[in-house]
């Protein structure tokens, strides 16, 4: 069994090709002076939180700073930004879940702690406006119903309840 000859290289191109360069990997040169001092290695507990925490924790949290004790990396206390005490006392709650969640996405014990303080959060995206309302099916749609051919009585008026408060604008 003989195997087939090698391609030959492709000639080097006389000149350089200047590719698209995804924006994390400059950005990381930029922003990695300033998350430094506090305490995050690249940003990315901060960029990625919604995704370390879970969105509906995110929406009420912001991590502020990690503190580490000295000369190691690990242990650290992370100071999470609260929006209210109602959610502080959920956070506590939460911690030894939300403490597994930032180490698993470390990859090591780097959180052993939270530390909460209470306080607004920046303005986030705007919010996405309400999806439209359906338009109205129309009268001879095999989904409009007679109320009629409703046998259970208590299930008849509820959806005449149903009704009445939908129609209303």
């Amino acid at each position: 069994m003989t195997l087939p000859p090698k391609p030959a290289p492709a000639p080097a191109s006389p000149r350089p090709t200047y590719g698209l360069v995804a924006v994390a990997v400059p950005s990381g040169r930029v922003t990695r002076p300033v998350f430094g001092r506090h305490g995050f290695a690249e940003g990315a507990l901060v960029t990625d939180w919604p995704a370390i925490v879970g969105a509906a924790i995110a929406h009420f949290t912001l991590p502020v700073r990690i503190r580490f004790p000295a000369k190691e990396r690990n242990d650290g206390t992370l100071i999470v930004k609260v929006a209210s005490g109602a959610f502080a006392l959920e956070m506590q709650h939460l911690e030894p879940l939300i403490l597994e969640k930032i180490n698993g996405y470390f990859g090591w014990n780097a959180v052993a702690r939270l530390k909460l303080i209470q306080g607004p959060l920046p303005e986030t995206a705007r919010r996405k406006p309400p999806p439209p309302e359906p338009p109205p099916l129309p009268a001879d749609s095999s989904a409009a119903i007679s109320l009629s051919q409703v046998e259970d009585p208590d299930l008849r008026e509820a959806l005449a309840r149903l009704g009445r408060r939908l129609a209303k604008p």
